[in-house]
């Protein structure tokens, strides 16, 4: 099973980091193989993406925001225990931001999830620091 995480500084200011990485509708912004993302009832979002390959899947997730914490928690039910968690914190002037994935279906290390995880906080740095 494995456990991926990564962070990187944004230059933008916490609240509004959080409040960008909160909303369902920029999913498919930041995650890079999210296709689409729409809320259903509530903590159900449903979800297409594009996995390595380039064979589209769909499914339905959770998605939960804890605005005390600047948590967002998302997971999906199934044989490979996805799920996972974006953390906001001050930084100096800016933001860290923190993404934590799990799942069964890669091992620790596995180059391809390194990769996706570094390619979103690279997505999240880019859009949000043109927000602000």
């Amino acid at each position: 099973m494995g456990d991926f995480t990564g962070s990187t500084t944004v230059d933008a200011p916490p609240a509004s980091l959080f409040d960008y990485l909160s909303d369902v509708d920029n999913l498919p912004k930041y995650f890079t193989r999210m296709t689409s993302a729409k809320r259903g009832d509530g903590e159900e979002v449903h979800t297409t993406a594009q996995i390595p390959g380039g064979r589209e899947v769909e499914g339905d997730a959770w998605f939960r925001v804890d605005e005390d914490t600047q948590r967002v928690e998302w997971g999906s039910e199934g044989p490979n225990d996805y799920h996972g968690y974006v953390d906001v914190t001050p930084s100096g002037d800016g933001s860290q931001v923190e993404v934590h994935l799990h799942t069964t279906r890669a091992d620790d290390g596995d180059a391809q999830m390194e990769h996706g995880i570094q390619e979103t906080l690279a997505n999240i740095k880019q859009q949000a620091e043109q927000i602000e």
